[in-house]
């Protein structure tokens, strides 16, 4: 008897709606009566991304942890349509009910008051200015954003109320808003980090389906330079046998394109990141699949994923030793070594509320 067909979801990190932690029920997909139903299995081949409405009352996020560098960020939407297999915020979709898998990369909440939440919280009494980064869980410049465009509407908002903004993306899609950024550089309230995990494209093409070509992003550090945005490279995330040998050069590409300083985190696989991430590799990169689970293991003490603070950003043993002298090596060696210039906060002045008013004190 012939064996159902495996579907492919094309364009997506995630093939399948792995189990949510949550969940005391999961359903599993039974083919066999549809295998010759070709018309059926196209469409599960090109799963559609939804759009959900976000009614959420506060926009911003506080964080704590010792291991990023602010401790507030601001997050439009949820989940997020570019699917990379790695992503660490995957989990964050089965508080919904919904799977780290295609679920994340298809069900997409948008915060559609985003900006107006944004011009609240910025008028509150107590607000000291610090900076708040945009894409601390996902990214805001992620194909959603052309329709909703409420990363610009939250810049917008930033500009008027001098209040500096920290950019990561994957997309160059981020220089749609060069007039505001760059007006945002003139007053020293912005840095963008351009996320380039590989040179290689067709690896970009099945790691990260949906994110903008490592030319594009490249490119989109040069332009966001020349124009006198302060911009940056994060490698991220480092996949030990995978990606690690692109260092040298990946770094001399973003220093040719302009950019200032650079950064790296190592492949984080915590929760339901795991079976997404081991997945991809099982479909993509088969011959490797053993040595990057067995090199991912060794910078984590065996283990696919350390929690600890201090080292789920690093890791630790002589791999993960390694790519951090490796990565020092080639950061000082093309001028990328020196810490971004801290943003300044000293110009910030309430913004517009909501209603249109603005604080009289």
């Amino acid at each position: 008897m012939p064996q159902p067909k495996r579907t492919t979801a094309k364009g997506r990190g995630s093939q399948s709606r792995v189990p949510n932690r949550f969940g005391a029920l999961h359903a599993e997909s039974d083919l066999e009566q549809v295998q010759f139903d070709d018309e059926y299995l196209d469409e599960l081949s090109h799963p559609r991304t939804e759009f959900i409405a976000d009614d959420s009352r506060n926009v911003i996020s506080e964080n704590d942890s010792p291991d990023v560098p602010f401790r507030y960020s601001l997050n439009p939407y949820r989940g997020c349509e570019h699917g990379c297999a790695y992503c660490y915020a995957r989990p964050t979709h089965e508080y919904f009910g919904l799977s780290a898998g295609l679920d994340f990369e298809t069900k997409i909440f948008v915060k559609e008051r985003a900006p107006e939440l944004l011009r609240d919280w910025l008028n509150r009494s107590d607000w000291q200015p610090e900076m708040i980064a945009f894409s601390g869980v996902t990214d805001c410049y992620q194909p959603a954003e052309r329709r909703y465009q409420l990363t610009r509407r939250c810049l917008e908002v930033a500009l008027e109320a001098r209040q500096p903004i920290g950019i990561v993306t994957k997309n160059a899609l981020v220089l749609r808003d060069l007039d505001i950024l760059a007006a945002m550089a003139e007053s020293g309230i912005v840095h963008v980090r351009l996320s380039v995990t590989t040179l290689d494209a067709s690896l970009a093409n099945t790691l990260e389906p949906r994110t903008s070509t490592p030319e594009a992003r490249l490119g989109a550090i040069g332009e966001l330079s020349a124009a006198g945005v302060p911009a940056s490279v994060m490698v991220a995330p480092v996949i030990p046998g995978l990606n690690d040998s692109e260092i040298p050069k990946l770094l001399e590409a973003a220093a040719e394109a302009g950019a200032k300083s650079a950064g790296y985190i190592l492949l984080r696989l915590p929760l339901t990141v795991r079976p997404v991430f081991l997945e991809w590799l099982e479909q993509h990169e088969p011959t490797r699949m053993s040595r990057v689970e067995s090199y991912v293991r060794s910078t984590r003490d065996g283990r696919l994923n350390e929690t600890g603070f201090g080292r789920r950003m690093r890791g630790s043993g002589p791999i993960a030793d390694q790519i951090k002298k490796t990565f020092e090596v080639f950061s000082r060696r093309y001028g990328l070594d020196e810490k971004p210039k801290p943003l300044d906060t000293s110009q910030f002045r309430p913004p517009r509320d909501s209603s249109g008013q603005r604080r009289l004190f």
